[in-house]
């Protein structure tokens, strides 16, 4: 068996698992390198690799940016010349593809009101998983929310999910204090999902933060919390809500983190 069909033979295994890696791909070289264009080797999320795109210096350097390409979940190009900027004495240039695979971005609903059964048909639509997260099963029942999954918790623990740059969370439980101890909780697991917004005014949100800060949560963790959320469309019923929260997550998926939106929906 060669390299590239083990490569890809492994790569197919670790999907049907449901395991996330990165596909690191040598697009370019010139000059002197360890390997040319169309090596590939894989690293799985838990540090386990399989093939090789040269070895040494290279490779880490490779390696160490998969790592965050895998937190991301985006793809991104990485060109690096071996001697100028990793001191090796090859003399030439690499340039690969960092592809993640087996990602399905995730969509977690904290509270099983109004505002996330419409929103759910909308994120399913856009490929998102969606979970559901609410302590009241007369709340959080299939036919209110189909092909979601349903957890009958607000413990982040038991969500079964992981908090990173693959997640998503919006919180709108219908109780304010149940929404600042899902914070807390978040904040304690030091959470990095990738969007994490809370429905509801700008007031609510500064108490929110104010009692973070209070709890000695550290500034750049608080900085994450987007609020009020929502492309403002002058929203004001729950199925228009999760119109211009559905929107604001388009533009968090396609333009980053940082993407900035007029929002929000009114206070709650």
């Amino acid at each position: 068996m060669d390299e590239q069909h083990r490569i890809f033979q492994q790569a197919a295994s670790w999907s049907a698992e449901g395991r996330r890696f990165v596909l690191i791909t040598v697009v370019r070289t010139a000059g002197s390198t360890p390997r040319k264009a169309g090596a590939k080797m894989l690293l799985r999320e838990d540090g386990v690799t399989c093939g090789t795109v040269g070895g040494g210096a290279i490779e880490h350097a490779l390696l160490q940016e998969a790592r965050a390409a895998l937190q991301e979940g985006k793809p991104r190009l990485v060109r690096r010349h071996l001697t100028r900027d990793l001191a090796m004495c090859c003399g030439g240039e690499m340039e690969a593809f960092l592809e993640p695979l087996g990602l399905r971005e995730t969509l977690v609903l904290v509270g099983a009101g109004h505002i996330h059964a419409a929103l759910t048909p909308m994120a399913l639509a856009l490929g998102f998983e969606v979970l559901v997260a609410d302590d009241l099963e007369e709340l959080a029942r299939a036919d209110r929310f189909p092909g979601a999954r349903l957890v009958l918790s607000f413990e982040p623990r038991e969500w079964g999910v992981t908090l990173d740059g693959s997640c998503y969370v919006v919180i709108a439980s219908r109780d304010h204090a149940v929404d600042q101890e899902v914070l807390e909780k978040l904040a304690r697991l030091e959470a990095r999902p990738r969007y994490l917004g809370v429905i509801g005014s700008q007031a609510k949100l500064l108490r929110f933060r104010k009692r973070l800060e209070l709890r000695e949560v550290p500034a750049g963790w608080i900085e994450q919390i987007r609020g009020p959320i929502g492309v403002d469309v002058g929203a004001e019923t729950p199925a228009e809500i999760a119109v211009a929260v559905a929107a604001e997550l388009i533009a968090v998926r396609r333009r980053g983190a940082g993407a900035q939106v007029r929002g929000g929906p009114g206070a709650r």
